[in-house]
C-alpha cells in the first residue's frame, strides 16, 4: 500500500452548512448515480493511497462537487465504513456463486484470491472503525460475520471432499491470506506476488493428490 497522505481535507463547514443558498432537489436516480461514482472513486483511491486519501481528490475523480460527497458521506469514516461493508457483501455473494459445479479446491482458491485483494482496503483502517467491526451489535460486524461464514463454508466443503487438510480452521486460513495481502502490497508487483504466495499456501494446505492436480491445472493455464 502506498504511504498515507498527511494532507488535510476537512470540509469547509461554512460551505457545507450554509443555509442561505439551498441547492435544487436532485432526482433520486441522479443521487444514486452520484453515490455510486463516489464509492467507485473512493475504492480506487483507498487501494492506491490508503485510508488517508484526499476526499477532495475523490470528489474530483468521481466528477462531483465536494459538497455532494459530504451530503452522501458526512465524514471520512462514513465513507470508509460503506466501502468495507460493500466489500464484505461482495465476498459473501461471490462465495455463494461458487457452487457445486466448481470443484471445491478451485472454488476455495478463487475466493481466497478475492479475499486477499480485498484486504488491501482493510489495512490501515481507523481504530474506531475496527472497533465497529468488532462490535457484535453493529451492521458492519454482521456483514463481516456473514463474509467469514461464507468463506468458512468453502473451506469445509474442500475438507469434506478430502482436498484440504482437516487440521486448519477458518481463523487460521483468514490470518494466512490476510498476511499474503499485506506482503503483496509491499512490493512493486502486488498482483504477481499475491498470486504466487497464495499458490504456495494453497499447495501447502492441499492434500497431496489434490495439490498435484491443482499444480497441473495451473501449469496448463500459464
Amino acid at each position: 500500500m502506498a504511504p498515507q497522505s498527511n494532507r488535510s481535507d476537512a470540509p469547509d463547514v461554512s460551505y457545507v452548512k450554509r443555509s442561505d443558498a439551498p441547492e435544487p432537489a436532485v432526482p433520486r436516480a441522479d443521487a444514486r448515480r452520484n453515490r455510486a461514482r463516489i464509492l467507485d472513486a473512493a475504492r480506487e483511491a483507498l487501494v492506491a493511497e490508503g485510508t488517508d486519501a484526499s476526499l477532495r481528490a475523490i470528489a474530483r475523480r468521481a466528477g462531483v462537487g465536494v459538497g455532494t460527497l459530504y451530503r452522501h458521506f458526512p465524514t471520512r469514516e462514513d465513507l470508509i465504513k460503506e466501502l468495507v461493508r460493500e466489500s464484505f457483501h461482495a465476498l459473501t455473494t461471490r462465495a455463494g456463486g461458487l457452487g457445486a459445479d466448481v470443484p471445491s479446491l478451485d472454488a476455495l482458491a478463487t475466493w481466497l484470491d478475492d479475499f486477499a485483494r480485498a484486504t488491501t482496503m482493510y489495512q490501515g483502517l481507523p481504530a474506531s472503525l475496527m472497533a465497529t467491526i468488532a462490535d457484535e451489535s453493529s451492521p458492519l460486524n454482521v456483514a463481516c460475520h456473514d463474509m467469514r461464514q461464507a468463506g468458512a463454508a468453502l473451506l469445509r466443503r474442500a475438507q469434506d471432499d478430502g482436498v484440504i487438510r482437516g487440521d486448519i480452521d477458518d481463523t487460521d486460513l483468514f490470518a494466512l491470506v490476510s498476511a499474503i495481502g499485506w506482503a503483496a502490497e509491499q512490493t512493486a508487483t502486488p498482483d504477481a506476488r499475491r498470486a504466487r504466495l497464495l499458490k504456495v499456501v494453497i499447495a501447502g494446505l492441499a492434500m497431496r493428490d489434490a495439490g498435484l492436480a491443482m499444480g497441473e491445472r495451473t501449469s496448463r493455464s500459464t
